[in-house]
């Protein structure tokens, strides 16, 4: 597989801006710290997987500990902290 998702979130922040919200899951080496430092920069939020859940922790640990997660869940908490970004932000914008 490619190292991508800091491409992936690179290329978001240009249409989103403020209101990203990138989610770092399971995966091995650091791909998606650099783009999650960026979301972090534009002040958008930023979930990494725990390690209690994640099969490899290698990129959710990268992006905890370059300190750009703003929550550190467990993979069964995370769609709930999706929908409770989005609706905060929705209300934000309203």
């Amino acid at each position: 597989a490619l190292p991508i998702l800091n491409v992936t979130m690179e290329s978001v922040l240009g249409v989103r801006g403020w209101n990203v919200l990138g989610v770092v899951l399971t995966g091995m080496g650091n791909d998606g710290t650099r783009g999650a430092g960026l979301i972090r920069a534009t002040g958008g939020d930023v979930i990494a997987e725990s390690e209690e859940t994640a099969l490899i922790y290698g990129m959710p640990r990268s992006v905890v500990q370059a300190g750009h997660a703003t929550q550190v869940l467990p993979l069964p908490r995370i769609a709930d902290a999706i929908v409770a970004h989005c609706r905060a932000r929705a209300a934000a914008s309203a």
